[in-house]
């Protein structure tokens, strides 16, 4: 084959590679730093997916993997620090000293993404912030998360809290594999409770659940630095989409959009 012939052909199929993982024309009209989504697994669409950005409360997905996979009991006792009742942004308001079953700090920490019980079930497997975030490293690392590195459990806006869309999606499909966390972030409602009898009732900040048709998870997220966050899980007809936003403008209406875009390009293939 001669040479400039060869050049044209490797030019043709890098092109095509380029094409597949291309964003869609006005995927995301509002607007957003990064995005990915995947279709059966395959990348479907992408941009600056490979870009660290704040994650927001997405930094999550990794807390509640990290507490499960170090096999402390669902039904061991969690202890609320000064640390913990005095942590910004989402929480439930729970107080110094009181205790709940890791179970409901979990449920907290993914359905209404409090950061009370975030850091409480954080502090319960590794004593505090700091020793927890360098579990949840180690675990990115060993996921191969080369554009992410925490530098706490619950998403706070700080200089080296950094994740990439990429990075979370294989990060939430991890995480999925874990029966209690896929049950929990599909849950719509529940009620939570400490040990000292205090309830509370817990609604999903995905608004997608119980709105979009076949939505299955998994979280939201959102601090001023960030902006709107999601990944969202859907399934239909036995094909799966999963989505990746960092700091979109139009979180919801445009995450549906790309969800339906997604389903409707694996229609001629069925």
């Amino acid at each position: 084959m001669k040479p400039g012939l060869r050049l044209a052909l490797l030019a043709l199929v890098a092109c095509a590679n380029i094409a597949d993982a291309a964003p869609a024309d006005g995927l995301f009209p509002g607007g957003a730093a990064a995005y990915l989504v995947k279709l059966d697994g395959r990348t479907l669409w992408s941009h600056e997916a490979d870009r660290a950005l704040r994650p927001a409360s997405l930094t999550k997905i990794m807390t509640a993997l990290v507490f499960l996979e170090s096999r402390k009991p669902l039904d061991g006792v969690v202890k609320v620090s000064t640390a913990a009742a005095s942590a910004g942004g989402s929480r439930l308001g729970l107080k110094a000293g009181e205790e709940m079953r890791a179970a409901d700090a979990l449920a907290a920490t993914l359905v209404r993404s409090a950061n009370d019980a975030c850091l409480a079930l954080a502090e319960h497997v590794a004593g505090d912030k700091e020793s927890f975030a360098r579990l949840m490293n180690r675990r990115a690392s060993a996921l191969g998360l080369e554009n992410t590195h925490f530098t706490n459990p619950c998403g706070h806006d700080e200089p080296r809290h950094r994740s990439s869309a990429r990075d979370l999606a294989v990060l939430a499909e991890t995480a999925m594999a874990q029966p209690a966390f896929a049950r929990l972030v599909m849950t719509v409602e529940l009620r939570v409770s400490t040990l000292g009898g205090r309830r509370f009732d817990l609604a999903n900040k995905n608004e997608l659940l119980g709105r979009y048709p076949g939505a299955i998870g998994i979280k939201s997220g959102f601090t001023p630095g960030a902006g709107k966050c999601l990944v969202a899980l859907a399934r239909r007809d036995g094909v799966t989409v999963l989505l990746v936003l960092l700091n979109g403008k139009d979180r919801w209406w445009d995450s549906a959009a790309a969800l339906d875009r997604a389903f409707a390009e694996a229609k001629p293939a069925r």
